[in-house]
Order: C-alpha cells, then sequence, then structure tokens
C-alpha cells in the first residue's frame, strides 16, 4: 500500500541545499510513497526558540501546524528540525488551541533516515560512492530524535563505500545557530577537531543528516583547502542512480 508523505523542507535545505531536497523525494518515491510538498510552508521556528524568543517561535510554529496535517506522515531530511517539533513544540503548544493537532504531528513526523528504516523498512537503494566515509551524529539527531543505527544501516549498502568510526564521534561540530556566531572561538575550536578526528581516519567524505552542520564543517574545510567533501544522507543515498 502506497504511503502518503508531506515533505518538510527547512529553511537551510530549501536556500542553501536544494538538490538535498530533491533527492529527498527520489528516495521516497522510490521507497513507494506519495509525496505532497505545500509550497506555503517556511520555517519551524527553530531560530527564534533557540535565541529565546518564544513569542515569535510560537507565531512560526503556529504556521507550521497549519501547513501540514496530522492525518498523514510528515518526513524531513533534517534532524534538527524534526527534533524541535518533537521537543520545543512541548514549551510552545502544551495547554494550548494548537495542543492536540500539535500532538498528532509530533507522532507522525519523522526525520528521513528513521522513516526510511522503522516506517518503511527499506534499506537499500542501490547507492554507489567510491571511498572512505565518517558520519557526523548531529546532537540533535542523536539527542532530540534518538537516531544512531539508521544512518549507518542505509550507509552500509552504498556499493564502493567503507564508513568508519572517528574519535569523539558523538561530540558536537559546533555550529548550534547563534552558537558560532556569539561564540566564533569556541565554535572553530570544536569544527576544527571535529575535521581533524575525520582526516585521522583518512576520510574522503563527512556524511550527516543536518545540513546546518555541513555548512560548518564545509565552511573550515573550504578555509583550510582540506580534501574531505561534506554531503548529506539523502545526496549519498541518491548517488549513482539518482540522475541516470
Amino acid at each position: 500500500m502506497t504511503k502518503k508523505v508531506e515533505l518538510f523542507i527547512p529553511c537551510f535545505v530549501d536556500q542553501l541545499y536544494p538538490e538535498t531536497a530533491f533527492n529527498t523525494i527520489k528516495l521516497l518515491e522510490k521507497a513507494g510513497c506519495q509525496v505532497d510538498y505545500n509550497p506555503e510552508q517556511t520555517c519551524c521556528g527553530q531560530p527564534a526558540y533557540n535565541a529565546g524568543f518564544w513569542d515569535n517561535a510560537k507565531t512560526v510554529g503556529r504556521q507550521f501546524l497549519t501547513n501540514f496535517s496530522d492525518e498523514h506522515y510528515v518526513v524531513s531530511p533534517s534532524a534538527s528540525c524534526v527534533g524541535m517539533v518533537k521537543s520545543g513544540y512541548n514549551d510552545l503548544f502544551t495547554n494550548s488551541t494548537e495542543h492536540n493537532k500539535c500532538r498528532n504531528i509530533q507522532r507522525h513526523i519523522y526525520e528521513l533516515s528513521d522513516f526510511l528504516i522503522n516506517v518503511l523498512k527499506v534499506e537499500n537503494f542501490g547507492a554507489e560512492l567510491v571511498g572512505t566515509a565518517v558520519y557526523h551524529d548531529s546532537c540533535s539527531a542523536l539527542r532530540e530524535c534518538k537516531i544512531k543505527d539508521e544512518p549507518r544501516r542505509l550507509l552500509s549498502h552504498v556499493g564502493g563505500l567503507e564508513v568508519v568510526e572517528m574519535r569523539d564521534q558523538e561530540t558536537c561540530c559546533g555550529f548550534g545557530g547563534s552558537f558560532s556566531v556569539k561564540f566564533e572561538g569556541i565554535s572553530s575550536a570544536m569544527v576544527e577537531q571535529k575535521v581533524k578526528n575525520a582526516e585521522a581516519v583518512h576520510a574522503d567524505y563527512i556524511i550527516s543528516t543536518d545540513a546546518s552542520c555541513l555548512l560548518q564543517i564545509q565552511a573550515y574545510i573550504d578555509k583550510n583547502n582540506i580534501p574531505i567533501q561534506t554531503m548529506h544522507l539523502a545526496d549519498v543515498l541518491a548517488s549513482g542512480w539518482a540522475n541516470i
């Protein structure tokens, strides 16, 4: 039976990594889903929420709850934004007029790898990517969405790709939204260590479920001319077949 999925594309992906959005659609369709995209969608409210502007976050979050139904799965290629809806919305909408719809959407929203593995039960997309990779556990994926094995199971089926673990695997990359701006020195030291740990295991790729982490890591890589490439999980899983 075909599953109907509503696609949530976060601001970061929409503005900076649109190809990741298209590859997410290709993956879901290849897995047998009917994918719907509401062009009225905007942000989940996470930037305002993290900065302490909860009234503004609630306004944006209310629009999110309007733009998505509570009848279908909502899937996003961003653990950070899914984590915001699953956790942050508890602060914004508990015992409000949106309480019930919020709870229903929270039960139906999934990060991409979580949905592919635990709902669709699909692991192998026939992807191919030659090289050695490390998987970066984003803070939101690991701590808010409880995602760890799912991306690794999907990557284990990518032809030609060897996935290895690196030191301090679960340590933050230093992005944290406004944290990287307010505490630039600390943020830079954190991302430097993350990249050095990847270099130590001779990684060709750093893969993650969060575009924001990848932006932070890739900026350091480009600044220092390091021969490593960052890739979103969706782009890896679409490699070798999606553009044929």
